[in-house]
């Protein structure tokens, strides 16, 4: 099965997700709940268009032979520089094929045996992270169970529930404090101190991802509250009109933080060409996420596998046309941006 035939597949079966021939956020701009924006959608079309205005340079006058793709992080050794991206409530934003516990007990497991793994999704159901803990649990303790920024009550007993499930690693969607559903809870949601972050990070007790940094300021602030790693998010483009592209703030986050934390990125990634573009960019590794969805939906796990084997295969393809070895050879010098 290719990943061509996977989306054909889910085609039909999803749903506001189109699953468009190019995943660029244009025909579900304005949609929640669904896998598009609060606003009008500028920022999830702005992440995408923004990697293909990188170029790579081509350098064949080198040794010839398979690059090594494999990265190694908090322990594990990947196939490839890539994660599948937290997803929850998937009733909700891509329809009743699957429920959460369907989705994460085919994606976490799929993601592992294909040699990457998966962050996990939170939702308003509790229901939701008891799901996707129980999906990393199942598979050893190899995924990241994402918490989105709740109150302290809440968070303390989500956090429980990660801990619970081994994973080596946890993660928490700072930007999802932008999404209309945390508006108004009681008790409420939404942003956080250094200082609380600190507190959530310390009670993790494992090496501790804030997704959503968009400035060096951000940034800092996250290694401050003692991050092990940083992800360069906007929320696909899907919490605030107006902001910068993921790909225009990643060299400069980077630039600041590398050597303290590990710097991972996502928004419009969707080959293995964007993730050797995000790598000389100063990326460690990148997220993907609506992609991993249409695989689910499309193919179960052979589709996650069929989207894994692309992404290595592009990889490759492009770290040899341009000279790269390892993932360390992948060096600034290696992209033009336009």
């Amino acid at each position: 099965m290719t990943y061509q035939q996977v989306l054909e597949a889910a085609r039909g079966q999803m749903g506001p997700c189109k699953v468009c021939p190019v995943c660029d956020g244009r025909a579900c701009r304005n949609t929640i709940p669904g896998p598009g924006a609060k606003g009008v959608g500028d920022v999830a079309i702005r992440n995408y268009a923004a990697w293909q205005n990188v170029r790579v340079n081509m350098d064949t006058i080198c040794a010839c032979g398979t690059p090594d793709t494999h990265l190694d992080l908090f322990g594990q050794r990947f196939r490839i520089p890539v994660f599948a991206g937290p997803v929850g409530a998937v009733q909700l934003h891509y329809g009743k094929k699957f429920d959460d516990m369907q989705y994460n007990d085919i994606l976490v497991p799929a993601c592992r045996d294909a040699g990457i793994l998966a962050f996990t999704g939170d939702g308003t159901n509790p229901a939701v992270m008891v799901a996707a803990c129980k999906a990393v649990k199942a598979a050893q303790g190899f995924g990241i169970p994402t918490v989105k920024p709740w109150d302290a009550g809440t968070i303390a007993e989500k956090m429980a529930l990660v801990r619970d499930s081994g994973a080596f690693a946890a993660a928490m969607d700072i930007d999802a404090a932008g999404l209309p559903f945390l508006k108004n809870l009681d008790p409420p949601a939404g942003s956080k101190t250094a200082g609380e972050l600190k507190g959530i990070i310390a009670d993790a007790k494992v090496p501790f991802i804030i997704k959503g940094i968009m400035t060096v300021r951000g940034a800092e602030k996250a290694v401050e509250a003692g991050a092990s790693a940083i992800v360069v998010s906007n929320h696909g483009g899907r919490v605030l009109d107006q902001t910068p592209a993921t790909a225009e703030v990643l060299p400069e986050i980077a630039a600041a933080v590398k050597g303290r934390c590990t710097v991972l990125v996502d928004g419009g990634i969707r080959s293995g060409v964007d993730v050797f573009k995000a790598l000389a960019m100063g990326a460690d590794a990148v997220l993907i996420a609506r992609p991993f969805v249409n695989a689910v939906y499309g193919g179960g796990a052979e589709g996650v596998r069929a989207y894994v084997d692309q992404l290595a295969g592009e990889l490759a393809d492009t770290m040899s046309m341009c000279g790269a070895k390892t993932l360390a050879d992948i060096t600034p010098d290696l992209v033009r941006i336009f």
